[in-house]
């Protein structure tokens, strides 16, 4: 089977790998709801670090930035399932189960969630699927193992109510706290204005006032310094620091380092 495979287009995912893979960008634009098969999966934003291993579940916030760790089990293999918790599917079941949000939810953006035999129960249930590429698994059956899973989420933690239905637009946060902390993700400008709360002008506008230049100049100059510091202080090889500072290749990293600090990158880490 191709890794990850589609179970349900769009909405759950089964990935089975035979190696450890380091994703170093992902970007969830809605809940999602990981169940580990086996192996252990870590996910890094810059608020949080969590692993998990075979048999737990994780469900991660929307809208965030971080880095995965898949790492199959020794002599064995990682398998997981994903399952996209969207939007239009979280309204439509607020309108049937009449649920909503009774306030703000002000929890961490990613939760472990404590296991039952319920959960279990619909863990076991979904694996088969995953497993066997014949087994066929309809749009209205899938959907309702979504709705399942959230009610299931819902029994387990009641306070999930927030977190999954709120449906408010970000608001304008900390943008110099959170550019700080993210600024090595190799994501767009655009995608950095989203996650701030603030249309592409705003963010442009804002981010002139708080660090006197534009975004794209920001984001080269501190991965530079960052770059800098890390082999100076750290030691680190540039082949293995420049993907986690956001450059797109060691070349690319090479020639920006040299035409801002005059040498190699290579020069200074001997």
């Amino acid at each position: 089977m191709t890794s990850p495979a589609e179970i349900l287009p769009g909405v759950i995912f089964y990935s089975y790998l035979s190696a450890e893979r380091k994703e170093k960008v992902c970007f969830w634009n809605h809940h999602t709801l990981i169940l580990q098969v086996s192996g252990q999966f870590t996910l890094e934003t810059s608020e949080q670090t969590i692993s998990m291993t075979g048999g737990e579940m994780l469900l991660i916030g929307r809208n965030q930035l971080g880095t995965l760790t898949k790492t199959p089990l020794p002599g064995g293999h990682y398998e997981t399932i994903v399952i996209s918790l969207q939007e239009d599917l979280l309204r439509r079941i607020v309108l049937e189960e009449k649920l909503e949000a009774e306030r703000k939810y002000i929890g961490p953006p990613n939760l472990l969630v404590p296991t039952n035999e319920f959960l279990q129960g619909y863990f076991q249930s979904i694996v088969p699927y995953a497993r066997n590429s014949g087994a066929a698994m309809t749009d209205e059956m899938g959907i309702l193992k979504v709705k399942e899973g959230i009610k299931l989420l819902l029994l387990a933690l009641p306070g999930l109510v927030n977190f999954l239905f709120d449906f408010s637009q970000p608001y304008k946060i900390d943008l110099e706290r959170f550019m700080l902390s993210n600024f090595h993700f190799n994501v767009p400008v655009e995608k950095f204005a989203q996650l701030t709360g603030r249309s592409l002008a705003a963010f442009k506008r804002d981010f002139q006032k708080t660090f006197g230049v534009p975004p794209r100049q920001w984001l080269q100059d501190k991965r530079l310094s960052e770059a800098k510091h890390l082999i100076e202080t750290k030691h680190g090889k540039p082949s293995a620091i420049y993907l986690d500072l956001g450059f797109e290749s060691l070349s690319h990293f090479s020639r920006s380092f040299k035409k801002k600090y005059g040498m190699a990158p290579t020069a200074l880490h001997l």
